[in-house]
């Protein structure tokens, strides 16, 4: 498996998304709160596991997945330090295709790495094997023509277009849909990023 630049990244002793749960993760706990029972969850792309430990904390079932082995290998670490069971593996999210039903499927920040013609093929497995009445919470990077390309882009990085997240909803009721631009100092160059966020669920 070829290293990413996030595998890189994480191979330093400190946590280098300092370990702060998404505002995206507490949309979770907003929308399919874990009330007598513990909802299953799919992180898609977790990181050192901010956001996977940060739910399975506050009542979920989860299961996470990244590319970056020292990632997975983090959120093991920190979720057993603190007293958290979870699971969590190394895939690609353009070879791994959902298996279990799960009741909420969850990525920040991860869809840009899918291949453009694998997109509608991946979210339809993703919605499929999502229980009724379960969620999406999805995050992603999109085109815009007046935001420049972020200093720190890679190279397997491919930007979704505006609104082409919620054309793949039009048969599950969508909450939320929001297009925003955010000043980002992520390489220690300032630039901006051009976001879309969808909160959906299917009923």
């Amino acid at each position: 498996m070829k290293e990413t630049d996030y595998e890189r990244r994480y191979q330093t002793k400190e946590n280098y998304w300092q370990f702060r749960p998404s505002s995206m993760a507490f949309k979770v706990l907003e929308l399919l709160p874990p009330i007598n029972r513990k909802p299953k969850v799919l992180e898609i792309g977790s990181g050192e596991g901010g956001n996977a430990i940060f739910l399975a904390r506050n009542g979920y079932d989860v299961t996470a997945f990244d590319l970056a082995p020292t990632g997975v290998s983090k959120t093991l670490e920190n979720a057993d330090r603190a007293g958290i069971f979870l699971n969590a593996f190394v895939a690609d999210i353009n070879e791994y295709m959902p298996v279990e039903k799960y009741d909420v499927i969850f990525s920040s920040g991860t869809l840009q790495y899918l291949f453009p013609e694998k997109r509608k093929v991946f979210i339809d497995a993703c919605k499929a094997q999502t229980n009724p009445q379960g969620i999406h919470v999805f995050h992603t990077f999109v085109s815009k023509p007046f935001v420049e390309i972020a200093p720190d882009a890679e190279e397997n990085e491919f930007l979704w277009s505006s609104g082409e997240l919620l054309s793949l909803y039009r048969d599950w009721l969508t909450e939320k849909f929001v297009e925003e631009i955010k000043s980002c100092n992520s390489s220690g160059v300032p630039h901006r990023h051009a976001h879309n966020r969808i909160w959906t669920r299917k009923l």
